[in-house]
């Protein structure tokens, strides 16, 4: 049975905060509000693009308004790769994770349409059997739900993969799906999470050496025995 891991896409692979802090803005100035700064931005992203947009216009004392979405996700499309870029080593790391026998899918919150666009704009789609977005199926992060739906599209199972992110969606999905979680140390997430995760990656470059060191998920090695969901 292959090896299977699952990794966020906002936090993770990337570092796309400057271009949807600029997108927001952007969107935000057309209606005559003032900006966010990238930390404030930060600290809104990771539920999906409508949830960006409630905190956003919530901040503001502001309801948002129907067209707001739209607004963004055109903007947005437009602009989604001018700053963002994969993490040092992400490309690499990718390619000897795949000659290593591991299949790789993306799980985002993202929507799919934008993160499979990005993905090949940053020539990374290629590496991946599948991509899981926000609005893929019926549920996202950090419902279980749509990690193991995308665990499926990719032909995996849950005793035989891992899952690494930056964000308590990441963590919370995990756990509720029985799978490992590693914590993204360079992302957007607190470093509080950590605390919750069977291991901690400092660099996108140590993944290959710090997911195979866990148990089960040596080339070959038996399926491992689920950790207990949370209560």
């Amino acid at each position: 049975m292959p090896r299977t891991l699952l990794l966020d896409l906002d936090g993770t692979l990337v570092d796309s905060l400057p271009d949807l802090a600029a997108s927001l803005n952007r969107v935000l100035g057309a209606r005559g509000l003032p900006p966010f700064g990238l930390a404030e931005v930060r600290a809104m992203v990771g539920d999906g693009v409508g949830a960006l947009l409630d905190r956003a216009f919530a901040a503001r004392a502001r309801a948002r308004d129907a067209s707001a979405l739209d607004d963004f996700m055109g903007d947005y499309a437009v602009h989604l790769a001018d700053a963002t870029r994969p993490y040092p080593g992400v490309a690499p790391t990718l390619a000897r994770l795949a000659a290593e026998g591991w299949r790789l899918a993306v799980c985002t919150n993202k929507p799919e349409r934008l993160a499979r666009q990005l993905l090949a704009t940053l020539d990374l789609a290629r590496h991946f059997a599948a991509i899981g977005g926000g609005d893929s199926f019926p549920v996202r992060k950090p419902d279980p739900a749509h990690v193991l739906a995308t665990l499926a599209a990719a032909g995996g199972t849950p005793g035989r993969a891992v899952l690494i992110g930056d964000g308590v969606n990441d963590l919370r999905a995990a756990r509720s799906a029985a799978i490992p979680y590693v914590f993204a140390a360079w992302g957007y997430g607190s470093p509080e999470l950590a605390a919750g995760a069977a291991a901690r990656a400092e660099r996108f470059a140590e993944l290959p050496g710090l997911i195979a060191g866990l148990p089960g998920l040596a080339p070959g090695g038996a399926p491992i025995s689920p950790p207990r969901p949370p209560p």
